[in-house]
């Protein structure tokens, strides 16, 4: 059996025969950096249980930061693939007042008249823009729903034909209602995934099917595709033509005027040009409001291309923060790295004097512990990115957008192995300074 003296943290040197010691000892007084290396492997494997409850705080931190910045970037993903079905290209103006801020920055309280009318919709289509490629007038409400015997409380969208190109909701089965179905006011409605399947089981079994909104009866002649689970899903709502839901359906009196809206949408020809035409329709709407002062705006037009990045930068900035407070989980790991190295030293003065005794620099034993310190993080390094990286997959598929944290990865594991160079230092330089006369007296 090779009694060789390895510094080991589970004995103390002066179990092993006096022989054995100083001839082995004599051996590796002077190693080079792979026996050293062997070396430090073997001491903390012959500890394994302690190693590991060192190693701990790493694995964690390590772990924490790579999920986080994984499941950050799928959720980043997500949203910016929903703006992108949309279409970055789009301007909506809604009711609001302008509060400290550019126009555009308000949002409409409780109660609050709703401004923007479907006749501030038709004139900036009679504009005929060649900026803008599609307008889009919405009206929103909660109605309840029926079928069968079966009821509950949708979004139900009042809207025009032109609804299923510019917000990407072509129907899976059958179709969009039409223009003409809008002039006409007929009582056709397009299901949202998860209305289908609560009250038809889903699928093309919806079609020619009839449903009672606030009482009255609508035809199904379309179904829409799932749309996932995002705040720009049309999963849960019924949409019908605008025309139907303005001449048909009840509205509140205290908040709606006779063809307000709540929003329009106005598709541009490209991005390049939204702020050139926000600008126009900002004078165009303070005209036909006659607010000249945009202190006196009573709407909003907000960009899209702004509203993403705005999202995005909130985004990069909350995965920082969690990326820090998880990094504190290394801090505390190295912390508990360097208390176990400092009672490795001591555990272990006696064979550090017999080592100098016989021969060996402060450079070798010094390189020793150093070494100890960092393969102990960093072999909790690569447990913590193998756990960090697992959970980052599991949890980005959730939000549909699997990511991989590659920089938070990198960042992550070089960060723990520079914990175990700074935590294991100052173990490292003490067991290097220790006089030899005296770690040979110690018990």
């Amino acid at each position: 059996m090779d009694k060789s003296i390895t510094l080991s943290q589970s004995q103390p040197t002066q179990s092993a025969a006096p022989s054995a010691t100083f001839a082995n000892a004599k051996r590796s007084s002077s190693l080079n950096l792979s026996e050293i290396l062997r070396m430090a492997w073997r001491s903390i494997r012959g500890n394994a249980t302690r190693s590991l409850l060192t190693a701990l705080g790493i694995i964690i931190g390590v772990a924490a930061v790579i999920a986080l910045t994984g499941i950050g970037g799928a959720v980043s993903a997500n949203i910016t693939g929903q703006f992108s079905d949309l279409g970055t290209n789009q301007l909506t103006i809604a009711s609001g007042e302008a509060r400290d801020g550019p126009p555009g920055g308000g949002l409409v309280q409780a109660g609050q008249q709703m401004t923007v009318s479907l006749e501030d919709a038709e004139a900036i289509r009679d504009l005929n823009d060649p900026r803008i490629t599609g307008i889009l007038p919405t009206v929103q409400k909660q109605f309840q729903v029926k079928a069968g015997d079966n009821n509950k409380n949708y979004t139900i969208i009042g809207t025009w034909a032109n609804y299923a190109a510019i917000q990407n909701a072509q129907p899976e089965y059958g179709n969009f209602f039409t223009d003409a179905d809008n002039s006409s006011r007929l009582r056709v409605a397009v299901l949202g995934y998860n209305v289908t399947n609560e009250f038809f089981g889903g699928g093309v079994a919806a079609l020619g099917q009839r449903i009672s909104i606030n009482g009255i009866s609508f035809e199904v002649v379309g179904v829409l595709p799932d749309k996932g689970s995002g705040f720009t899903s049309a999963n849960d709502n019924v949409i019908i033509p605008m025309g139907t839901l303005l001449q048909r359906l009840g509205k509140d009196e205290t908040i709606y005027s006779e063809t307000a809206v709540n929003t329009i949408a106005v598709q541009t020809r490209d991005t390049e040009v939204m702020d050139e035409l926000q600008a126009d329709l900002e004078r165009l709407m303070a005209s036909r409001h006659d607010t000249p002062s945009p202190e006196d705006y009573d709407f909003n037009i907000t960009n899209q291309k702004d509203t993403l990045s705005t999202l995005n930068s909130i985004l990069t900035i909350l995965q920082i923060f969690l990326g820090t407070v998880a990094g504190i989980s290394l801090l505390v790991g190295g912390i508990g790295i360097m208390n176990i190295m400092l009672v490795s030293v001591t555990e272990r003065t006696r064979e550090i004097g017999i080592r100098k005794a016989l021969g060996a620099k402060p450079r070798d034993i010094l390189t020793q512990f150093l070494l100890e310190s960092i393969v102990l993080s960093g072999s909790g390094g690569v447990v913590g990115v193998i756990l960090g990286l697992l959970i980052a997959i599991l949890a980005s598929n959730a939000f549909g957008a699997l990511t991989i944290p590659v920089t938070g990865t990198v960042i992550a594991f070089t960060f723990a192995v520079a914990v175990g160079v700074f935590f294991g230092w100052y173990p490292a330089r003490r067991a290097a300074a220790l006089d030899p006369v005296d770690s040979l007296r110690y018990e």
